[in-house]
């Protein structure tokens, strides 16, 4: 059943943006919505940022998406991966990593513990930490105890870390590669690993230390930014445009009948592995909400991706609303809307 927006959803939308805005949580943000066949709508407000001076944000410009690296770039390639035969869900990802010798705790999680999150890893991830050691790093991060039992949920960036470095190693190629052939093959031209040179067209970040230059183009995670800025949990940029593609390639696989296999992946996806809280479980990367109707996930930087396979509905949320500090209780109203908009029909 194919759901269209309202004007009224649209409205609401726009005000909820101009208001976030206006109270200084982002300098400003599109949104782009639509349905899997029909042509992205856009919203636009604000400013790119105000080293841009007047720039209005619009459907190419490119944006730090932070944590939509999870279900951008490694989400999908674990499914390719899975198709080729070159993982499984339930063995530990030790089986996928370089050979490591002694007791390595962290290295028993599986695949499928890793992307619900349900690893038991610990949760603390500071690569700086492990400078000045010869081991690789997935031999050092396996090393750690587990903070937790296996099957506890409590998100983890370092199990995308690890699932990154597992991708590289199982294909012998680079994760931006990997990502790359991924993303050319479902038409998704403007969406990259950085860095991004500093222009109009790219959304800066924040500034750590004041006096010292913005982030911009560069990985705003500090761990991502350790790794070259690519990394399985962070690093990706993609514009409001690759957004609506991807959302409306995601929709169009889960609807097809015939034995597509990133729709088999993104259906097997939408099944709860773990409560988060009351109303919200975890997929495989992704969250489930309305009953597991709407699968979604957000970005730190302040951007947000919804899909709504039975209404054929998405709507994404590009913001920099980290460039004044922490995203996630400045744009809350803005995200709690969209989920509540694509939730309603």
């Amino acid at each position: 059943m194919l759901v269209p927006f309202t004007a009224a959803d649209v409205a609401r939308l726009k005000e909820t943006l101009d208001s976030a805005i206006a109270d200084g949580a982002t300098p400003g943000g599109v949104i782009v919505y639509g349905t899997a066949d029909g042509t992205p709508e856009y919203l636009s407000a604000g400013v790119v940022a105000p080293e841009c001076g007047d720039e209005a944000p619009n459907r190419h410009t490119a944006y730090d998406i932070a944590s939509l690296t999870k279900v951008v770039a490694t989400w999908p390639l674990i499914g390719r991966a899975m198709n080729d035969g070159l993982l499984d869900l339930d063995e530990p990802i030790r089986d996928f990593l370089p050979a490591m010798n002694g007791e390595m705790p962290s290295a028993e999680a599986t695949v499928r513990q890793l992307l619900t999150h349900t690893s038991g890893l610990r949760a603390s991830t500071r690569l700086d930490h492990y400078r000045g050691t010869e081991l690789p790093l997935h031999e050092l991060m396996c090393r750690e105890p587990l903070d937790d039992a296996p099957g506890t949920h409590r998100y983890i960036n370092r199990g995308y870390i690890l699932l990154g470095l597992a991708l590289a190693h199982i294909n012998d190629q680079p994760l931006d590669e990997l990502a790359a052939t991924l993303w050319e093959d479902l038409g998704m031209p403007e969406v990259t690993y950085g860095p991004l040179g500093r222009s109009r067209r790219v959304a800066p970040t924040e500034q750590r230390i004041p006096g010292a230059p913005r982030i911009w183009g560069a990985a705003h995670d500090d761990n991502a930014a350790l790794l070259g800025g690519v990394a399985g949990h962070a690093g990706v940029f993609a514009t409001p445009r690759s957004l609506a593609q991807y959302a409306q390639r995601l929709l169009t696989a889960c609807s097809d009948e015939r034995d597509d296999d990133l729709g088999e992946w993104m259906r097997a996806s939408l099944v709860p592995q773990a409560a988060i809280e009351p109303g919200l479980d975890r997929g495989l990367s992704w969250i489930l909400a309305a009953g597991g109707r709407v699968a979604y996930h957000h970005g730190f930087t302040g951007t947000s991706l919804y899909l709504a396979p039975d209404t054929s509905r998405y709507l994404a949320i590009c913001t920099n609303a980290v460039y004044h500090g922490n995203a996630r209780t400045r744009i809350a109203p803005l995200r709690a809307l969209a989920l509540k908009t694509i939730s309603a029909a």
